[in-house]
């Protein structure tokens, strides 16, 4: 039998068949080449299994189930990993040739290390959102609170001791989104994690039903993991104060809540700002903002025309 590979990297596919042939080649064009690459057809309807199942690299390992969604995937190529390390990869994203090579290379030369995560770019955006970004070092004394505020870096910008997944009991099928922020907060606050400060991650929009098309999903599936997060560690509660778990949570979802507002994604922000209103959150001003809501939207939304409207007004005679 041979060896165990260094590295698993997990891919969950989902009617991926235009996208894998991409994601897979940046998989086989990697310097570091002792990995095993564990694809899950998660119940694709298209041509995604076949594919995969055409490919003749032996270190391809292909796994098919019902469609139970992306966590659930994923936790499948978690039970046949067999790597010291993991890595997860989505269908349609790519990685740099050497991602393996640096993240492996971080892991060795910090062996208390839990994790590493690296630098990524939007690929399909036209905004300011598509710049390479790299991301701080977050192992210092404010590790805690900047972990459990938001999700530090995505899903393919990683690397991972499979033991510590493990320990975290892989992702939590109950999340569509936050899935990975929740993982990753349990992964980084178990151990020393390191950054690799190069952009090596690449997240590719397609506009094809990307789970980042659901604002709403994604900032209430965020709370929830937040909320299960404290009640199994109510120490960090404790070390945040009362205060400022209220602002990393009801806080980021009111945060949530006024993006989808200033884009005129009126059905989002209202059903936001109604949790939030609901948890008791916000300045007077927030509820000035927030309070329409409850309104019918059509009433809503001609609330904020006759503002806009009486400001264009105050402008011009200003």
């Amino acid at each position: 039998m041979a060896a165990n590979p260094v590295v698993s990297i997990v891919m969950p596919c989902y009617d991926a068949a235009a996208h894998l042939p991409a994601s897979v080649s940046s998989v086989l064009a990697q310097t570091f080449t002792d990995w095993e690459l564990v694809a899950v057809d998660d119940g694709s309807r298209d041509g995604t299994l076949a594919w995969l199942k055409a490919q003749r690299d032996p270190r391809l390992r292909v796994l098919s189930q019902p469609n139970r969604g992306v966590s659930a995937a994923r936790n499948a190529g978690l039970a046949a990993a067999r790597g010291r390390y993991v890595a997860f990869l989505d269908a349609d994203d790519t990685w740099a040739r050497d991602f393996l090579e640096a993240m492996i290379a971080a892991m060795r030369a910090r062996p208390d290390a839990v994790l590493a995560y690296c630098g990524w770019q939007n690929v399909g955006r036209a905004d300011k959102a598509s710049a390479p970004f790299l991301p701080p070092d977050y192992e210092d004394s404010d590790k805690a609170e900047n972990l459990f505020a938001g999700c530090r870096w995505p899903i393919h910008a990683a690397l991972v001791r499979r033991e510590a997944v493990t320990a975290a009991n892989g992702f939590d099928p109950a999340l569509r989104n936050a899935e990975d922020y929740a993982l990753w907060l349990h992964v980084g606050l178990s151990g020393p994690i390191v950054r690799v400060p190069r952009v090596l991650a690449f997240y590719h929009f397609h506009g094809e039903g990307q789970a980042s098309d659901n604002p709403v999903r994604a900032a209430l599936h965020h709370l929830d993991a937040q909320r299960a997060y404290l009640q199994n560690h109510p120490a960090l509660a404790a070390q945040l104060g009362r205060a400022r778990v209220r602002a990393l949570t009801a806080g980021e979802l009111l945060r949530r809540g006024y993006a989808c507002y200033w884009r005129r994604d009126l059905p989002a922000a209202r059903t936001i700002f109604r949790t939030v209103m609901r948890l008791g959150y916000g300045t007077l001003s927030d509820w000035k903002y927030m309070l329409p809501a409850w309104l019918p939207e059509a009433w809503h939304r001609r609330l904020i025309e006759t503002r806009e409207r009486n400001a264009r007004t105050s402008d011009e005679q200003s």
